[in-house]
């Protein structure tokens, strides 16, 4: 086993019984080199998760192309549906690491995703196939988005504090560019044949092209057998992230637990809701423009702005960042307000793409700060509650403030998980009821305004309850 003296090199995904990130002697000798390899490892799972994910956002666009009569409420539905799983589920995954362990339930979670991946290459194929299949597939879908949960969870475990905002911005950031992955890959793997007849012919568009939609389940279907494999042959479990469940519940009474989860649903459930809902969202307000040309780009720049976020986040502060973000997004959401159509009539795509590329940065950058701030909050907690405790009761409160963190990390990503339903419906809610979607973006603002106040008042505002 990896022990303080190095000792003998334990196999690849073999159970770790010593792990002290914090001491950095072991982090120079062994701990680093485990560290990264699990973190290297997790990134390809993560982004492979967030594209099956959003798998929906890109392949709603080609549906009506190939005869599929839907309407536009019925497709925001299947782009907004994988959210609600993939939320629902990280509720569950955000607790399963530490009673697994990492290694196994990467690899497990991992080749879930062959489910939704396969069924939608050979339900495309058949115009018969039915709305509630579509449905059924589109929630399966959420199975990547429960991913996200564990998998920032177990590698919270691995680095030190001082490294948890570049780890998890790594880790965070790397795998969300999964989701412009997957809205820039799609188009190109649907437009040629590259499996040959062996998993279908092509389908006719109304204009006469010749598309493979198929492609769009099929084409993951390889990645996912080797990361899966990479992460039970390449990882480990930690045995000093193991806990108990009651242990990890004590966050439900933790008023910061709560709060962090609103402020998150703020960076990342705009994240995940404006990428899951921003190809459809240019079809139907700029119809002129091929939304797939477009629409990776909101998330790429958003998944980049993530991993710098982190090294920002560290050098400025989290609560800083973070109240600087929400401030700049109302501003952005007013913008994309102000260059949007009129009753169909005008607009400026132009603007209105700076202001979405504007916002997906801001997400990025939002996304990194509140994960910054979630360990620093609990580890003050925690030294706090222990200031009279003797040195073994302050290592007990470290660990548990560890434990935590890594509970409120998962958890707090499961809520935030509900924008990538909330945000695609409320645009198809607001289309239907209003013709546009301009009063959602409102409700969008309002909601920014409260996370602003929030982050000022408890973590920002000089004294503070919890400066971070």
């Amino acid at each position: 086993m990896e022990s303080a003296n190095g000792g003998a090199r334990q196999r690849a995904g073999a159970v770790i019984h010593d792990w002290r990130p914090e001491d950095p002697a072991f982090w120079a000798q062994s701990g680093r080199r485990v560290a990264n390899r699990n973190l290297a490892i997790s990134v390809p799972a993560l982004l492979l998760a967030f594209a099956v994910w959003m798998m929906f956002s890109a392949v709603t666009v080609s549906l009506p192309q190939i005869g599929f009569k839907f309407t536009t409420n019925q497709l925001f539905w299947l782009t907004a549906l994988p959210g609600f799983l993939g939320a629902t589920l990280r509720i569950f995954y955000s607790f399963v690491v530490p009673l697994v362990g990492g290694r196994r339930w990467t690899a497990i979670s991992t080749a879930s995703l062959l489910i939704p991946s396969v069924w939608i290459g050979f339900a495309v194929q058949n115009l018969s196939t039915p709305y509630w299949q579509f449905v059924a597939i589109a929630i399966l879908c959420g199975l990547g988005g429960g991913n996200f949960a564990s998998s920032m969870s177990n590698i919270s475990f691995f680095f030190p504090r001082a490294k948890q905002g570049y780890a998890l911005g790594m880790n965070a950031g790397l795998g969300n560019v999964g989701v412009s992955v997957t809205q820039f890959v799609i188009p190109l793997a649907i437009s040629v044949g590259i499996f040959g007849p062996l998993l279908g012919g092509p389908q006719l568009t109304a204009s006469g092209h010749q598309i493979y939609l198929q492609n769009a389940g099929f084409v993951w279907v390889p990645f996912i057998i080797l990361c899966g494999l990479a992460a039970w042959f390449g990882m480990n479990d930690l045995t000093a992230a193991r806990s108990s469940f009651t242990e990890q519940a004590s966050i439900f009474v933790r008023k910061h637990n709560w709060l962090m989860c609103w402020l998150y649903t703020g960076t990342f459930g705009s994240f995940i809701g404006f990428s899951a809902g921003f190809p459809l969202l240019i079809k139907t307000q700029f119809p002129g423009m091929n939304a797939m040309e477009y629409a990776f780009l909101g998330p790429l720049v958003g998944a980049l702005a993530r991993s710098g976020g982190g090294w920002l986040a560290d050098k400025v502060g989290g609560a800083a960042l973070t109240f600087w973000v929400f401030l700049l997004m109302i501003v952005g959401v007013f913008g994309v307000l102000y260059f949007l159509p009129q009753h169909g009539v005008g607009g400026d795509f132009r603007g209105f793409m700076v202001c979405f590329m504007a916002l997906f940065v801001l997400t990025g950058f939002g996304n990194a700060s509140t994960f910054r701030m979630i360990p620093v909050i609990f580890r003050t907690l925690h030294e706090r509650l222990s200031a009279s405790l003797d040195d073994a009761g302050k290592q007990v409160a470290t660990r548990q403030a560890g434990v935590e963190s890594a509970a409120v990390i998962g958890f707090s990503s499961a809520i935030a998980a509900y924008g990538a339903f909330f945000i695609p419906k409320s645009y198809g809610s607001s289309i239907a009821m209003t013709g546009g979607p301009e009063m959602a973006l409102y409700g969008f603002m309002v909601f920014y305004f409260t996370c602003l106040v929030i982050t000022w008042w408890w973590y920002f505002r000089r004294g503070a309850e919890m400066p971070c």
